[in-house]
């Protein structure tokens, strides 16, 4: 009989970090429970956790390179695999151009530490203009706001949720996502902790989400006038001399700008526009700026809007203006023990744009929304070639129906990727990496973004199988295969130094030359196997600032002018029916829909509508209604509630396993259809380019 062990490690399957203990019996794990003792999580876990295992164990996971066929996928080596790829990636830039071969980097990628270093570098070697990248569907505009404001795209300000007394919480659903952008495991307590010492938490969404339950107020807002809410709140901390920069006077520039461009908005005129009334937003503003800590918060439902940059720029200042940036129960910035920051890209905006829309890139990534048409689009630079990393941008991504088509005319594809999925079907190679639990992990990213000062190691749990490959060593092989097939044999050996190069020799460099190298090691984490709590956030500016001036422009002209934009969107006539998205706490990644324990029960991918909007078509709960946007259609069942906004309807992402030729065999008998396929990628944030996949007008009528 096989005697049971325990091992303690960081869940890598959302931003949360919690800390999970799980038992294992030979090469099978048994059982997976949150972690009582991890001193950030306190015990607390959801059931993405517990699909580790059935991820581990899965038989349709890829184990070793696949070769597309005529009459199916082949098996192939390693070494085959990696000189056909680097082969056919150079022939394409050698007849087209270094932009005809462009790459997609998914999500996941922020959880592996080892693959983000070593992408970096391979994507260096690609050499293509042609980056794209799930940003662009998520947080893109945190990053643009950053870059602008405190000089760095990382340097992003975390929600003091332990310690704030007031919180506004916009286009967010914590309770679901567990933070995003903001890593706070169990952000149920935490938000009942505030209340529970007489702070107040108020959100702001055009349904009545998960988190509405834990919150003192709810507010519906009109999908996509969270801008004018925003400029309201602020108009009204400007006219009663409420604005004050606390300690933030001393790098802080621009007031005045912020002080006149708000003044068209007042309450009385924003009131129409949200569905808030002017009496609410004058006793939020004041609420607000008089709270001896305060901290607003904004996530996807905000960012992924057509005024999603501008969202969140004002978010920020209204952090600033009230006093509550870099201050205790405010928005504040981490001391990571590995700080990314030094070794990452400030940032760049606009050095080239797309070749079809003329979109911006924004740090070397152009929005995915025109890739599409890149693909479709003749003439020089048009993409005849395309790497993914951890992506499935067929679900993910706007009109992801056409994007399909578009994959099919492709003349190569190469994808690196543990399953055969809607999108990776294309590929004519995938490489596939260990598994989870068959590496080691550290958050490099999401301790960064974390709501305290932590650090964490997880040591593999399972030994690779023999052969197989981690990311890095797949993205260090290609990197090498591309330097021979341009350059020949000899630099091709030269290469072969980046062999001494591992991820964990890389993590303890981080930590030894890292804000927190007195308390923390390598050595030190391995030996403590839990999250080690490096206390609360600090205060940090304005040493921690990357601007060349060491001081905070809050009003950039390129943001003020978007207000104009914006001003003139106001007068647009109101559509019937606008879509919005939906996270589901058993979705994340698309290939969550493949496990049992994920998907089983009633089936969650519904429409909901308001009762008043459903009764008015004469729709009932069960239903099969037909939506319809200016793209496409899909055909879904529909939900009446009275949780959601008149006016609004929502579908949740994640959905739409219903391809031809996937190894996804659970997720493709499973309801649901892609809410991407629906999307527009004509229209986005004209700021930065991210998608909006939220206020979208939709037409829902009853099937017969």
């Amino acid at each position: 009989m096989k005697t049971p062990r325990t091992h303690y490690r960081t869940c890598n399957l959302c931003e949360a970090m919690c800390g999970l203990e799980l038992t294992v019996e030979g090469e099978a794990v048994t059982s997976i429970r949150g972690d009582a003792e991890d001193p950030f999580s306190r015990g607390y876990h959801c059931i993405k956790g517990e699909a580790l295992a059935d991820l581990h164990a899965d038989p349709h996971r890829l184990r070793q390179p696949v070769r597309r066929t005529k009459v199916g996928w082949e098996k192939i080596g390693w070494s085959e695999a990696f000189a056909e790829v680097a082969a056919n990636l150079h022939k394409i830039q050698a007849a087209h151009g270094r932009d005809a071969v462009a790459s997609y980097i998914g999500n996941p990628n922020a959880h592996n530490y080892g693959g983000l270093v070593f992408l970096q570098r391979f994507l260096r070697v690609l050499r293509s203009k042609n980056r794209f990248a799930a940003t662009s569907v998520d947080q893109l505009p945190h990053h643009m706001v950053s870059y602008h404001l405190f000089g760095h795209q990382l340097l992003v300000p975390i929600p003091d949720i332990d310690r704030t007394d007031f919180m506004i919480i916009m286009g967010g659903n914590p309770v679901v996502s567990r933070g995003s952008m903001m890593s706070a495991p169990d952000v149920t307590k935490r938000i009942s902790a505030i209340r529970e010492r007489g702070g107040r938490v108020v959100l702001i969404d055009p349904r009545k989400t998960e988190t509405a339950a834990v919150v003192d107020e709810h507010h519906f807002i009109r999908p996509g006038m969270d801008a004018a809410l925003l400029l309201g709140l602020l108009h009204v901390v400007f006219a009663e001399k409420r604005a004050t920069l606390g300690t933030a006077a001393a790098y802080v520039d621009g007031i005045e700008a912020i002080e006149a461009m708000v003044q068209p908005f007042s309450p009385e005129r924003v009131a129409p526009l949200t569905g808030i009334t002017a009496a609410k937003v004058r006793e939020l503003a004041t609420g607000f700026a008089g709270a001896k800590t305060a901290v607003c918060y904004g996530r996807v439902g905000v960012s992924t809007q057509e005024f999603g940059t501008l969202c969140q720029w004002l978010i920020t200042v209204l952090n600033v203006v009230t006093g509550n940036l870099d201050r205790v129960g405010g928005a504040m910035f981490t001391t990571p023990a590995l700080d990314p920051l030094p070794y990452v890209s400030r940032g760049h905006y606009g050095k080239w744009k797309s070749r079809v829309r003329g979109l911006p890139e924004f740090s070397g990534e152009l929005p995915v929304a025109t890739l599409t048409e890149e693909i479709l689009t003749p003439g020089p630079g048009q993409i005849k070639a395309l790497f993914t990393c951890a992506g499935n941008p067929v679900l993910s991504t706007p009109n992801g129906a056409r994007l399909e088509g578009a994959l099919a005319g492709l003349e190569y594809m190469v994808s690196v990727d543990i399953y055969v999925n809607e999108t990776t079907r294309h590929a004519n190679v995938i490489l596939p990496p260990t598994g989870a639990l068959e590496h080691e992990h550290y958050d490099a990213i999401f301790h960064l973004l974390a709501v305290r000062n932590t650090a964490r190691y997880s040591a593999a749990l399972f030994a690779p199988a023999p052969g197989a490959k981690h990311e890095w060593q797949i993205l260090a092989e290609l990197e090498r295969g591309l330097i021979r097939a341009r350059h020949g044999a000899v630099a091709g050996m030269k290469a072969q130094w980046t062999r001494l190069i591992t991820p964990e020799r890389m993590l303890e460099l981080g930590l030894r030359f890292g804000p927190q190298r007195a308390k923390v090691s390598l050595g030190k984490l391995k030996k403590a196997v839990r999250t080690t709590d490096l206390g609360p956030l600090e205060p940090r500016l304005p040493e921690r600032l990357f601007t060349k001036t060491k001081r905070v422009n809050l009003a950039p002209a390129l943001y003020v002018a978007d207000v104009k934009r914006f001003e003139a969107k106001c007068g647009a006539a109101v559509p019937p029916l606008v879509l919005i998205g939906r996270r589901q706490v058993r979705v994340n990644n698309s290939w969550m829909g493949h496990f049992e324990r994920l998907t089983k029960g009633r089936g969650a991918c519904t429409l909901l509508m308001h009762k008043t909007d459903g009764e008015t078509r004469g729709i009932a709960t069960g239903d099969v209604v037909r939506v319809t946007t200016a793209v496409g259609s899909l055909e879904i069942p529909a939900t009446l509630v009275e949780s959601i906004m008149v006016g609004v309807v929502s579908i949740p992402h994640g959905y739409g396993h219903s391809k031809e030729r996937t190894a996804l065999p659970v997720a493709e008998h499973a309801r649901g259809v892609s809410v991407n396929d629906v999307t527009d990628p004509g229209v986005v944030d004209l700021l930065s380019g991210n998608a909006v996949l939220n206020g979208v007008p939709v037409d829902v009528v009853k099937l017969v």
